[in-house]
Parts: structure tokens; sequence; C-alpha cells
């Protein structure tokens, strides 16, 4: 496959398209995504991992951001608990897939203390108006309704690291766009490249809420035990007939299609007997039909994501060590 095709399956926007064949024609080209380490790494950040791995595929270098002083100021808890959750999510990276020899994980606090970093930043900040910095955080801040001067100072971050982190390609949530576009619009102004902005969809939870997220329990986890995914799976909002903001469809398209190259639905005759299908449009043809009963393509889905995350339990089972607790 064609490397400009790799990276741009599942995408749900590329900014721009043009300047993105341009750095591909170039021959050498890196991407970078930013992670808070707040919990457990669930199918939200398994997207952008998935995009990230695609980028290496297509002979990308990859720098995987530990954004402890991001999530610090955005009220994750203290430095050191941050830390202990960056380490382990690093080790879910990799189980997913991210190859470590070819990844530099790297923390935030690494670099961002540095004087020339924040210098940057606040050279950025004295052309940037605070209603624009609060626009571009508003949808990943923890505090909306009553910000700090944190939530000002986050999207001028993330925009400098795009630069310190030397990357030509930021990849993250559609909800990351605002925070790209200051990125673009800003770094000339410091004499840094403007990056090529790849975004990929925003997964429902579980509950079909608009966002898949550790703080709301809504999430399967990448290291959940079967029995765990199967339960979660059962319970997950999935109206008959419904494909749009279906969490369970989502979960089919962008994981189980891509991953296994079909959804093998096991069922009696009298339900219409086993089916297997091979792409996004027809499952969503089949279902919006009522030829697929919610509980089947439960079923299906569940049992699909318990073999694709085989690896990732196998990693922990081989590293217990690296696992870390944390609550649903």
């Amino acid at each position: 496959m064609d490397p400009f095709d790799i990276i741009m399956r599942g995408v749900e926007e590329a900014v721009t398209v043009d300047e993105l064949r341009q750095l591909l024609a170039s021959g050498r080209f890196s991407a970078y995504c930013g992670y808070e380490p707040s919990g457990k790494i669930h199918f939200g950040h398994a997207l952008t991992v998935s995009k990230l791995i695609d980028i290496q595929r297509a002979g990308g270098q990859v720098t995987v951001l530990l954004a402890d002083l991001h999530a610090f100021l955005n009220h994750k808890g203290t430095l050191e608990e941050i830390q202990r959750v960056a380490e382990y999510n690093k080790h879910c990276f990799i189980a997913l897939g991210l190859d470590p020899k070819q990844t530099k994980f790297v923390f935030g606090s690494s670099f961002q203390l540095k004087p020339e970093y924040v210098l940057d930043v606040l050279r950025m900040a004295t052309n940037t108006t605070i209603l624009r910095a609060r626009r571009a955080m508003a949808e990943i801040a923890r505090q909306t309704k009553a910000p700090d001067v944190a939530q000002t100072i986050y999207p001028l971050m993330q925009s400098v690291d795009i630069a310190h982190l030397d990357a030509d390609i930021a990849v993250g949530g559609i909800d990351q766009r605002k925070v790209h576009m200051v990125a673009r619009e800003r770094l000339p102004e410091l004499g840094y490249e403007k990056p090529v902005c790849l975004h990929l969809p925003l997964l429902h939870g579980l509950d079909g809420e608009v966002k898949m997220s550790s703080s709301r329990g809504n999430f399967i986890a990448v290291d959940d035990d079967p029995a765990v995914i199967k339960q979660k799976v059962a319970k997950a909002f999935c109206p008959p007939k419904t494909v749009k903001d279906n969490p369970v469809i989502e979960y089919a398209e962008y994981f189980v299609l891509p991953a296994l190259g079909k959804l093998s639905i096991d069922r009696p005759e009298k339900y219409g007997g086993p089916i297997e299908i091979e792409n996004a449009t027809e499952l969503r043809k089949i279902y919006a039909s009522g030829k697929l009963h919610p509980a089947d393509l439960k079923t299906a889905l569940a049992e699909a994501i318990v073999k694709i995350l085989a690896p990732v339990r196998d990693y922990f089972a081989k590293n217990p060590g690296a696992k870390l607790e944390l609550p649903d």
C-alpha cells in the first residue's frame, strides 16, 4: 500500500493533504502524539496509537510525549503520581504494537522546563489572546466552569511541544484541532515550520456519551481481562437499527475490521445463521435494516476485541511489574 494511503486510512481530517504529500515525497518525516498520563489506556488512545504505527510502517519516525506537566496543569494529580501512571502507559503503548526501538518516549518534564522552551511559550503568549487560548483548550480541559491560568498555558505548551520535539506531523483526536490550528498559525512567527495535522475521530463511550474517557468510566481498557471486556460490551449502548453515534458499531469499524479484516457473527440458523462482515459499509447496512440483532453484534464484537487485545494481556503476563492497577 502507498505510504500516503497507509497514513490517511481512518483519518477524519488532514491539514493539509497537499502538505502531507509534499512531506512524504521528501523521504524523511517524523510525527508525534501527546498523552496525558491520567488513567488507563483505552480504545480512544489506541486509535491514535494505531495511527502512529501506520506512520512507522510508512517510514516515519515517531515520538510519544508522556505529558506529565500537561497532566499536572490539568489537575490530574501530583507529578509523582502522574509519572508512575506514565510509565505504565508507556508499557501499554508498547504492548499495542509500537516498536520501542523505533519510538522515542519522552517525558514532558524532561524538556519543558528548559529556558529556551519556556521562552518560546512566553513569546507565543504575547501574541495569543486569552479568548483564543481558552477556546483551544475548552474541549480537553478538566475545569471549564471555573478555568484557571493553567488552562491558557496548556495549549501554548502543546504548540511549542511540536517544535521542540522536531515533529513534522501532529497526531490527535479531532478535539485537538483548535490547539493544532494555534500551532500552525503561531509557530512560524517563532521561526519554526508549521506542522501537518492528522485528526482522528472521537469514539463514543460505552454509554453513548460523546467521548470515551477515563474520568467517565465509559471505556474498554486495552489490558482489561476477557470477562471484563464481555461484561462491558454486553452493557454498551446499542439501540436497534441505529448506526449513528452507536459505540458498538464504531468499535467494530475502527478496531475489529482493520485488525481482523472481518467481523464473524456466529448465531443459530433460526436467527439468520453465521455471517461474516468485511467492511464498515456492509456492517452499517445490515444493522440499519434490522437483520442483525444488537445482542448478536455485541457478542461478536466482544469476542473479536478479546482476540485483538490478546498481545496486550500476554505482554503484561510476561512483565507483571509493568502493570499498574488503577480503578475503572
